[in-house]
């Protein structure tokens, strides 16, 4: 398989002289000469490509809606915003390949009839700031950026905008807050962002990895793009594993791959040589038995499975290893970085934490059914998802791991 977004395997920055022997912005020259805006979007949309960022919407629909909404000027949000612990795709690929980054969000702007748009980061993402900000300065030298680009009428501005960092700041509606200057708090839905977006305005909002994808389908075309993939996932994601395996890092592989294949092929298998008890795709995804190892990488099995696919942050729970603890980490995690906006939210992800605590301590003998109460209370509420990210995890160990949870709760230790 031909690598897509990945293709320094030095490590390095790839500058613009690099990516441009690579083919790099040959696919806007291309949309420049010879397709229209409409054209772009409908590529896009042949290719099959869904966002990067975890809800996995169908791009060009995104597209179309900013494109075809009243109102001037349109933006572009490039959503770097990653800090979901186990997952570092979006700062690598934006820290090595800045340049594929920005021509994705040319296309896009050039789609949509944006003339403004923003890489949105994280503050402490060091490298990745470095980066883009070289790779603008390039590009606009280069007349790939700026006024009238490749001697067309096709006019961007790009500039980065950084975000504090915490969970909910990576939101795309919390991103446009930001990047208005105020706190990084959610929006209430719809209108959507490419309706009324930033300062008002239709806003497209793509993961950064979403739109580095897009240059290679413009340039190789929508059919090379889905002889990677399956059907219904075409081309490549970008998943992280952690520590945990033998070979941790960042890994570019096909959709439809198993989780096996990633975990023991990739990465080598766990470090320390035990069996997988459990798999958790994502930290905001629900977990998964070992039988399901052999579930395909698609956002349909998965679902089908009982999780999701999220952001790719992979990770599992080891023979010999506490799912209770694991799980009260995660729960303590999401009532820590919840915003403090909306009260289901601030109720759940509180409550999450403490019955996780008292299971810990061996005094939360009735925790299942305050589980059960408070996700169902908080159910569908409140202007993000977080509240259900929040839940899925917890709910998901009690129903793979319901051994360690009744020892704990009854004896305050581990049942390992």
């Amino acid at each position: 398989m031909p690598p897509v977004l990945l293709t320094s395997a030095s490590g390095d920055v790839e500058g613009l002289e690099a990516y441009r022997r690579a083919g790099g912005w040959q696919a806007l020259d291309k949309a420049l000469r010879s397709l229209a805006p409409d054209q772009v979007i409908a590529a896009v949309g042949a290719a099959g490509l869904r966002g990067r960022g975890g809800a996995a919407f169908p791009t060009a629909r995104k597209w179309k809606l900013a494109s075809e909404a009243p109102g001037d000027p349109k933006y572009v949000v490039a959503n770097g915003g990653e800090h979901e612990p186990g997952s570092h795709k979006d700062r690598l690929l934006t820290a090595l390949h800045p340049h594929r980054v920005l021509e994705g969000i040319a296309l896009c702007a050039f789609a949509t009839g944006a003339s403004r748009a923003y890489l949105y980061l994280i503050e402490d993402m060091t490298e990745a700031r470095a980066a883009a900000q070289r790779a603008i300065e390039e590009a606009a030298r280069a007349g790939l950026l700026g006024d009238r680009i490749l001697g067309s009428g096709f006019s961007l501005e790009v500039s980065v905008a950084l975000a504090p960092p915490t969970y909910v700041a990576g939101e795309e509606t919390a991103a446009l807050e930001v990047i208005e200057g105020r706190k990084a708090w959610p929006r209430q839905k719809p209108p959507f962002p490419g309706q009324a977006g930033l300062f008002g305005k239709p806003t497209t909002v793509n993961n950064v990895e979403t739109l580095a994808c897009v240059p290679a389908i413009i340039r190789e075309g929508a059919a090379w793009y889905r002889t990677m993939g399956t059907a219904e996932c075409p081309g490549t994601m970008l998943c992280t594993l952690d520590d945990r395996v033998v070979r941790p890092g960042v890994y570019e592989v096909p959709f439809g791959i198993t989780l096996r294949d990633l975990i023991y092929g990739s990465g080598g298998g766990p470090k320390s040589g035990r069996a997988i008890r459990g798999i958790l795709p994502a930290m905001s995804s629900s977990f998964l038995p070992a039988s399901a190892l052999d579930t395909p990488l698609t956002h349909e099995a998965l679902r089908a499975a009982g999780s999701s696919l999220g952001c790719g942050g992979i990770s599992f729970i080891e023979a010999g290893e506490c799912s209770v603890e694991r799980v009260a980490a995660i729960a303590e995690f999401f009532k820590v970085e919840q915003c403090g906006q909306c009260p289901p939210c601030r109720m759940e992800t509180g409550t999450l934490a403490m019955v996780m605590q008292q299971v810990r301590a061996g005094t939360g003998a009735d925790y299942a059914a305050q589980v059960e109460k408070i996700t169902a209370f908080a159910a569908g509420k409140g202007y993000c998802s977080l509240i259900a990210m929040a839940a899925a995890p917890v709910q998901s160990a009690l129903r793979c791991f319901p051994d360690d949870f009744a020892h704990h709760a009854k004896h305050g230790g581990c049942i390992l």
